[in-house]
């Protein structure tokens, strides 16, 4: 039986544990930590997004504070790739875990540009480590595979113990002609799979999708016969980290004789790290949002952030009509070369109407071949099962229905074991004849709000949520040493009731349902504070309910002065 280990490590040295703390279960922050030796090995540290459901929210990470209690036992935190959802929340949790980092050359000159955004410019150690590298890390010996994906430099990590090999893939797919990038090394997956494969951590994303995902050349090929069918402007809008999209967009616009003008502060950070290590090279200069009036509409294509509907990202602005430079037009072209993440549907759909009202032609991949995915679809698995064979099958990246469909392929590829383990799930790979899941420890979300990092279970985001479904109340009294009224109670409730005629009678029954609560009170409940702000508390929640049918968050300020004489 699974027991809690959250408070005291008690696991043996020669155990070897996976403990995801983010994108198990989920696609995104993704968070992952092997124990050995009697330390800890991270492996990637990522961002989700906020939505509508967390108002005012637009970054969530994972929750490190297990790690964090044993930050003493951290060798190191390995990055896979610059996904944001992989080392998106580096430079907001590093100060709590001020660990050595190890990435490729690509992703190291992206983290130092976060680094220095976030005022840790030079405090943080990152060790480069050279494509199909080989280094130590504590107890843990390490070896990178090159992989593709769609982003410089992805890696898988081969994490070798005294207790078995272990491959973590991160996001890969296999693309015979990547455009940017070597292919993956499938010649070392192969000598990995016959040295023995203890367990695989692998990419679950399109664990339900038929075939391959595609290449990123056939994309190049469609959106030469789409650009070359249009006359006016055509806006682009993909992930700011997809550099082979940026790359295959840049080749179109060329060949047809445009220019790429970037729209979005994280478009400019990634590419000039991408060209500082050798990327995207021959490419003419990308123009900025501030020269692009010196060029004529007809040979304008812009590459904007905000495809997932993000409004305070580019595309978003300008259909919005609140861009200070760039603005849309009828006849101009918005092609979103980029997947939907499930959940931005709503958000995504508000962009494509803003566009339409405008006049501006909408190209989807419904609508015409614009985009492949960046992660394995199942006959990718297969392959990779079939090099790899490790004895253990271990699904992450990916909602439930997605690991569970993964885990089912890999029993159909022969792996004895295939557990399916969520966020902070304690798995004990071995020794032993078969994984288990010994215990789990504490974990959760955080949320970056403003400039604080807050719980996003706890009660502010909590109240911020209940006020957005059902607004606020704040109710102001002032009595007397014995609890009489000195005045009438004032409330507030914005976005519940008005200060117009139409709500006039409500107010003025809730406020004599706040008289007939205090009149019911006895002296001596009188004369305590407590007692008045939680009578009439519930005097304004129960008003609400019944007349409205709403919940709403209710602040009671209270003032108690000496009567008039």
């Amino acid at each position: 039986m699974a027991v809690n280990v959250d408070s005291e490590i008690s696991w043996r040295d020669d155990e070897l544990i996976f403990l995801p703390l983010g994108g198990a279960g989920e696609i995104g922050m993704n968070l992952n930590l092997y124990c050995y030796g009697g330390q800890w090995l991270m492996i990637d540290c990522g961002v989700t997004f906020g939505d509508a459901s967390t108002p005012g929210v637009d970054v969530i990470m994972p929750d490190p504070a297990f790690i964090v209690r044993h930050k003493a036992q951290l060798a190191g935190l390995v990055l896979t790739h610059a996904h944001e959802d992989h080392i998106g929340a580096v430079p907001h949790l590093w100060p709590l875990l001020r660990c050595p980092l190890y990435a490729t050359a690509f992703t190291a000159a992206l983290l130092r540009r976060k680094l220095e955004e976030a005022g840790l410019d030079g405090q943080v150690t990152i060790t480069e480590v050279p494509m199909s590298g080989r280094f130590a890390v504590g107890p843990f010996d390490l070896e990178l595979i090159t992989l593709t994906h769609s982003i410089p430099e992805p890696n898988a990590v081969v994490v070798r113990t005294g207790a078995g090999a272990v491959l973590h893939t991160g996001d890969w797919k296999l693309d015979p002609d990547p455009l940017i990038g070597d292919l993956a090394d499938e010649a070392a997956l192969r000598r990995l799979g016959d040295e023995g494969v203890l367990a695989m951590i692998c990419d679950s994303t399109n664990a339900l999708v038929e075939g391959d995902s595609g290449s990123e050349s056939a994309v190049r090929e469609s959106l030469m016969d789409l650009v070359g069918g249009y006359k006016n402007r055509v806006v682009f809008a993909c992930f700011a980290s997809n550099i082979a999209r940026v790359q295959t967009i840049a080749e179109v616009a060329a060949a047809h004789d445009r220019r790429v003008i970037l729209v979005g502060r994280s478009l400019w950070r990634i590419t000039e790290a991408a060209r500082e290590t050798g990327y995207l090279s021959g490419l003419p200069d990308f123009v900025t949002e501030y020269d692009v009036g010196g060029i004529p509409r007809d040979r304008q294509l812009l590459i904007c952030t905000g495809s997932q509907g993000e409004p305070r990202a580019a595309l978003p602005r300008i259909a919005r009509g609140d861009h200070p430079r760039i603005s849309l037009e009828e006849g101009d072209v918005a092609v979103f070369s980029s997947r939907e993440i499930p959940g931005n549907e709503k958000s995504i759909g508000r962009l494509h109407n803003q566009l339409l009202q405008l006049g501006v032609d909408v190209v989807t991949n419904q609508d015409h071949f614009v985009h492949v995915s960046g992660h394995p679809a199942r006959d990718e698995l297969i392959s990779m099962y079939q090099w790899v064979r490790p004895r253990i099958a271990v699904p992450v990246h990916g909602e439930i229905k997605h690991m569970l469909a993964h885990a089912e392929l890999a029993q159909a590829c022969q792996v004895p074991h295939t557990p399916v383990v969520t966020n902070g799930d304690v798995l004990k790979l071995a020794p032993g004849d078969e994984p288990e899941v010994i215990g789990q420890v504490t974990h959760g979300r955080l949320a970056l709000d403003g400039t604080r990092l807050v719980s996003l279970s706890g009660e502010g985001i909590r109240n911020r949520q209940r006020m957005l479904w059902h607004g606020s109340a704040v109710l102001s009294l002032v009595v007397d040493l014995e609890g009489n009224l000195l005045a009438d109670p004032q409330l507030s409730a914005p976005g519940l009731l008005s200060n117009g005629d139409g709500d006039a009678a409500l107010l003025e029954d809730l406020l004599a349902d706040i008289h007939e609560a205090l009149d019911g009170l006895s002296d001596r409940s009188s004369r305590d504070d407590g007692t008045i702000r939680e009578t009439t508390y519930r005097a304004v929640r129960r008003f609400f309910r019944v007349e409205m049918g709403k919940k709403p968050s209710v602040d009671v300020h209270l003032v108690r002065i000496p009567g008039a004489p």
